[in-house]
């Protein structure tokens, strides 16, 4: 099966994290040591307008700050989004947005993309002069639903998804990726490729990422080799977003588990690779979870990678609700799910979900926040260490 070609084992303790640089993969070792010369180049975009965007690798567009983003029903509702864009419009401190995109959207037909939906939300936003951060949908939290393109409902690509359940449950929640297997993850370097060709040369194309790393727990039993090969498959899909995407933010929302994430983070550090995830809980045990001598929880990773790659956590529906994942907390304010994703997480980039019942608590913060001196709304505005430099 295809993997990465200099494997390195995920276990806890493997790879320790620290601040300091390890010896890079040779690709990122060349970008970094390329000479930063005629970085700009006119890219037509828009009805032909013109606008510079960077071309030189490890240059990259920088937007950090505070980003919009419409639940996945909204999308597809013309008068929703027609208020989305109006909220934006008069929210100085939101920079754009973020926008969920599942696979069997982009590629309908072996080989046959579409992103038809990437560029409209892109026209809508190019005039409003905000940015779009893209996220592959590529699991579901519906037992109904694939998140891969019918043609894997092969044998070749052992059906190209598998059932899993809540934990303690058994019960079909939804279905994730067989990432282990090497056309899985060939096909989604190969759509990964057709987006980079399309948009990283895009001004208003701010970034792009892959969803929670938790597995779930599979309705049928995987294998350890499987699940190895699952996280080694999903950083060489990291690697290769980063190669494709070169002026571009990539990341990875990182939740669990925990026991793999030294390892894993170190090696997102050490692609260029921005840290996030799917969620805020204030209160969490198992996300703030740090004992000596056991794996720590994701939480404990952000500020070890402040200012060494982007850092780009999100506030979901569940988090305006409750500061725990099983309901045991309280109710945070706002200004707390910002305080945290500010102080303790040291976000570049806040993604805030417009859920019903609390966006306008959310549109009043933001209309709040001072932007004279720093864009970012408050965020950390630094380019990371893993760019070359970055270009508003």
């Amino acid at each position: 099966m295809h993997g990465p070609a200099n494997r390195v084992p995920l276990r806890t303790g493997a790879v320790p994290v620290s601040t300091g640089h390890k010896p890079l993969p040779l690709l990122l070792s060349l970008i970094l040591l390329a000479p930063v010369c005629l970085p700009w180049a006119w890219v037509g975009v828009d009805a032909g307008n013109a606008a510079e965007v960077p071309t030189t690798p490890g240059v990259v567009k920088w937007h950090p700050g505070h980003y919009y983003a419409p639940m996945t029903f909204m999308r597809t509702n013309p008068s929703i989004m027609a208020q989305v864009y109006a909220e934006l419009k008069a929210t100085p401190a939101l920079r754009g947005l973020q926008v969920r995109f599942t696979w069997p959207e982009l590629e309908p037909e072996e080989g046959r993309y579409d992103f038809k939906g990437i560029e409209k939300v892109l026209t809508e936003l190019a005039p409003l002069n905000k940015h779009l951060i893209i996220l592959l949908e590529l699991k579901s939290f519906n037992p109904q639903i694939l998140p891969v393109p019918t043609y894997m409902r092969t044998e070749v690509y052992e059906g190209g998804a598998f059932p899993f359940s809540t934990f303690g449950q058994s019960a079909p929640r939804g279905h994730n990726l067989k990432l282990w297997n090497s056309g899985v993850h060939d096909r989604l370097v190969a759509l990964v490729a057709e987006l980079g060709k399309r948009f990283n040369g895009h001004v208003h194309f701010e970034g792009i990422g892959l969803p929670e790393t938790a597995m779930g727990q599979p309705i049928e039993m995987v294998s350890s080799h499987d699940t190895d090969k699952y996280y080694d498959n999903l950083l060489d899909v990291q690697r290769q977003m980063r190669a494709v995407f070169p002026n571009t933010l990539t990341y990875q929302f990182v939740n669990y588990p925990r026991e793999i994430l030294a390892g894993f983070v170190d090696h997102m550090r050490m692609i260029g690779t921005g840290l996030g995830g799917p969620d805020i809980f204030l209160d969490d045990p198992g996300l703030n979870f740090d004992h000596p001598n056991r794996p720590k929880g994701v939480y404990f990773y952000y500020p070890q990678m402040s200012g060494l790659i982007p850092l780009t956590p999100s506030i979901m529906q569940a988090n305006y609700d409750n500061t725990r994942h099983d309901g045991k907390g309280r109710v945070p304010t706002v200004a707390e799910l910002l305080a945290f994703g500010r102080d303790r997480l040291r976000a570049n980039y806040l993604f805030w979900t417009r859920a019903p019942g609390h966006f306008q608590q959310v549109l009043e913060q933001m209309q709040q926040l001072p932007l004279q001196g720093n864009s970012a709304g408050g965020l950390d505005a630094a380019c990371p260490k893993a760019y070359v430099s970055c270009v508003e």
